[in-house]
C-alpha cells in the first residue's frame, strides 16, 4: 500500500472516534507495512528493516495529528440550497414537494427531535409546507425510536390509529402518504413493508436526503425505502429547522452513531458507526441559533452544571456482560470527581432492571448505587431484548418479566426517595430560572429549568425587573428571572418569583 493511501485511510478513521482510530492505524500501518514490495529478493530480514525505516521516513514527514484535527475542523464548502437533479425515472416536477403539506410526529430521544428539524429542512427546501393540523396533512410522517420494544409498540399502535384516516382519503383525489423515520424504520424495515401497506416511505436516519425522491416515487403508489447507513453522513451542511420557533432551548447534534457494542443497545445497528460533524458546521448552526447565544456560550455563564452519567447497573458483573467498559467502583470515583470539580452539579442517570443474568445481588447493588450517588434526574427502565444486538446472539433473557417489573418498581420508589433529598438541598435557596412557559398542570403557573436543568414551578405574578427599577413586569417564555426554592420533590423544585433579571446580573444574587 502507498503510504499516501494509508495516510488517506487513517484520516477517514479520525472520524469514527479516537479508541477506533488508534486500532484502526495500528493495523493499517502493519499492512501498509507487509505490502511494500522490492524488484529484488535480498534477505528477508534486511527487507523488513529496510522497509521499517522507509516507512518510518514517511510517517515522520507525513501530515500529524493536528494537521488531522484542524482539516475536521475547517470551513466546510457550503452546498447548493437547490434541490438536485432528479433520478432518470423521475421529472423535476415530480420531486418538487408542490406545496403539499407534511405533518411530523417525533418519538423517542432527543437525538430524534433534531433528526425531525433535519428532515423538515431538507423538505421544505423542496417545496413542502408545515401544518400542525392532521386532518389536512398530505403526508405524515413519523420519527421513529427503537430502544426499546415498548417503543416500537407504540409506533405500531400509531399506524393503526392512522388506517382509518387513510382509507377515507384514498376516496379523495388526493391521497395520503405515510411515512417511517429513523431507527424503526433501520431496524424493522422488511417487517413494516410486508405488515402494513399502508405505509409508503421508510427512510432510516442517514437518509433523509432522500425524502423528496422517496416521496415521488410514493405519489407512482409504490412503496419506497431507503435504510442504507452512512460511514460519514453527518448532514453537516444541513441547518435544521426548529419545529418550535417559540422554544427557549434547542439541541445541537454534534456526533451520529455510536462504536460501543454495549450488548443490550440496538443503537449501532440503527445508526450505524459513530461519527463526528466538523467544528466549522456546529459552530454555524450554534450562529444561526442566536449571536447572543453563541457569545455567551464563549463566556461560559450559561452553561448549566447538569452531566448526564448513564450506569445502567450498580453491579460490576451485569456492567461487565453490557460491555460498558467500567466497574462500579470507577463509576462511583468519576462522581466524586465530577462533583469535586462542579460543586452542585445536578447528575442525571439511565438503569435498566432484569437484564440478562441479573440475580438478585446485582439488583441490591444497583439498588445501593441510586442511594449511594442520589441522582437529581433518572431514567428508568425494564430490560427489552432488542434483535441484531450482542446480548440477543450471545446471552439469554433469563429474568421473568414479572421480575424485571417488580425490580424496576424498586428502583423507581429508591430514585424517588434519593431525589427528593437531592432535591431538598435547594430548599430557601434563590436560582436563576430560564422560562418555558406556562406550567403543563396549572393555568396560574409558570414553568421554568434552573442551572441542573431542573424543572421550577413558580406563580404567574409580576415582578420588578432589575435593570428597569420601578418597572413591574410579568415573565415570558425566554426570560431570566430569580426564583426563591420553598418546597421540593423528586421531579421539580416550586418557589416565588422574585424578579426579573440577566445571566449578567445573576450572579450578585445567586
Amino acid at each position: 500500500m502507498h503510504s499516501l493511501q494509508c495516510v488517506l485511510q487513517v484520516q477517514r478513521s479520525l472520524m469514527w472516534g479516537p479508541m477506533a482510530s488508534v486500532s484502526w492505524l495500528s493495523l493499517r500501518m502493519c499492512v501498509a507495512h507487509s505490502s511494500l514490495s522490492s524488484t529484488t529478493c535480498p534477505n528477508p530480514e534486511r527487507q523488513e528493516v529496510g522497509a521499517r525505516k522507509d516507512f518510518s521516513s514517511r510517517l515522520a514527514t507525513g501530515p500529524t495529528l493536528q494537521h488531522f484535527l484542524r482539516s475536521a475542523s475547517a470551513p466546510q464548502e457550503k452546498l447548493s440550497s437547490e434541490v438536485e437533479d432528479p433520478p432518470p425515472y423521475l421529472t423535476m416536477d415530480e420531486l418538487l414537494g408542490r406545496q403539499r403539506k407534511v405533518y411530523l410526529e417525533t418519538y423517542g430521544c432527543q437525538m430524534n427531535v433534531n433528526d425531525t428539524e433535519i428532515a423538515w429542512s431538507i423538505l421544505q427546501k423542496s417545496g413542502y409546507l408545515r401544518t400542525s393540523n392532521l386532518q389536512e396533512a398530505d403526508v405524515i410522517l413519523l420519527v421513529t425510536c427503537s430502544i426499546r420494544e415498548k417503543a416500537e409498540q407504540t409506533i405500531w399502535n400509531r399506524l393503526h390509529q392512522l388506517k382509518a384516516l387513510k382509507t377515507r382519503r384514498l376516496r379523495s383525489r388526493v391521497p395520503l402518504r405515510i411515512g417511517i423515520l429513523g431507527c424503526m424504520a433501520e431496524r424493522l424495515k422488511e417487517e413494516i413493508l410486508n405488515r402494513e401497506k399502508m405505509v409508503d416511505v421508510l427512510a432510516g436516519p442517514d437518509a433523509y436526503r432522500d425524502l423528496p425522491r422517496l416521496l415521488a416515487v410514493a405519489e407512482s403508489g409504490q412503496q419506497a425505502a431507503n435504510v442504507l447507513l452512512s460511514l460519514d453522513e453527518t448532514y453537516a451542511d444541513v441547518i435544521p429547522v426548529q419545529t418550535s420557533p417559540s422554544a427557549t432551548s434547542a439541541f445541537v447534534s454534534i456526533m451520529r452513531g455510536c462504536d460501543n457494542m454495549c450488548t443490550y443497545c440496538i443503537v449501532p445497528f440503527t445508526r450505524g458507526r459513530e461519527r463526528s460533524r466538523p467544528v466549522a458546521s456546529i459552530l454555524e448552526e450554534v450562529r444561526k441559533l442566536s449571536d447572543q447565544v453563541l457569545q455567551l456560550i464563549h463566556e461560559r455563564d450559561n452553561i448549566c452544571k447538569q452531566i448526564h452519567l448513564p450506569a445502567q447497573s450498580g453491579s460490576s458483573r451485569v456492567l461487565e456482560a453490557m460491555r460498558r467498559g467500567y466497574s462500579r467502583e470507577a463509576y462511583v470515583e468519576l462522581v466524586h470527581r465530577i462533583r469535586e470539580s462542579i460543586p452542585g452539579v445536578s447528575l442525571s442517570s439511565d438503569f435498566i432492571a432484569g437484564f440478562c443474568g441479573e440475580t438478585e445481588e446485582d439488583h441490591i447493588q444497583t439498588v445501593s448505587l441510586l442511594r449511594e450517588v442520589q441522582y437529581n434526574m433518572g431514567f428508568l427502565f425494564a430490560y427489552s431484548m432488542r434483535q441484531k444486538t450482542r446480548a440477543y446472539h450471545r446471552l439469554k433473557d433469563d429474568v421473568p418479566e414479572e421480575v424485571k417489573l417488580r425490580r424496576l418498581e424498586e428502583l423507581i420508589t429508591v430514585f424517588r426517595e434519593e431525589a427528593t433529598k437531592a432535591n431538598q438541598t435547594s430548599v430557601g435557596c434563590t436560582q436563576l430560572v430560564l422560562v418555558e412557559g406556562l406550567s403543563k398542570r396549572s393555568a396560574t403557573d409558570l414553568c421554568g429549568r434552573n442551572d441542573g436543568n431542573l424543572k421550577v414551578i413558580f406563580p404567574d405574578a409580576e415582578m420588578e425587573d432589575v435593570n428597569n427599577p420601578g418597572l413591574r413586569v410579568r415573565a415570558q417564555p425566554g426570560d431570566y428571572v430569580l426564583v426563591q426554592i420553598t418546597s421540593a420533590s423528586s421531579q421539580t423544585l416550586k418557589g416565588y418569583v422574585l424578579c426579573r433579571t440577566t445571566l449578567k446580573d445573576s450572579s450578585a444574587y445567586c
